[in-house]
């Protein structure tokens, strides 16, 4: 599995309502996508920091979804270009699922 964290800093900060406003109005763009398990919209407690952490099956899944398109989509929509940072995933502990699972 592989973790993905993208981020970036907002022009204006934006307060937690918000981000919630937005995040819900994108949130359904991301349902039913391949690979993709788990996706938490972030915002740093002083509003100025946006972004995503997600959980995906693949790398080469997850690659699939970080284009220049969606790079100038997250770009209109947060006003700057996400960083994109991808990490190995070999263990996840699902306390809602009441699972622990592994890539193998």
């Amino acid at each position: 599995m592989i973790t993905v964290i993208t981020s970036f800093r907002l022009s204006e900060p934006i307060t937690r309502e918000e981000a919630r406003s937005l995040f819900l109005s994108k949130a359904s763009t991301y349902r039913g996508v391949p690979g993709l398990l788990r996706k938490c919209y972030v915002l740093s407690e002083d509003g100025s920091a946006a972004g995503g952490v997600y959980l995906w099956r693949s790398r080469a899944e997850a690659e699939k979804m970080y284009t220049e398109h969606w790079k100038v989509l997250a770009q209109e929509t947060f006003g700057a270009v996400p960083s994109v940072t991808y990490f190995e995933s070999p263990v996840v502990v699902d306390n809602v699922m009441d699972q622990i699972l592994s890539d193998e």
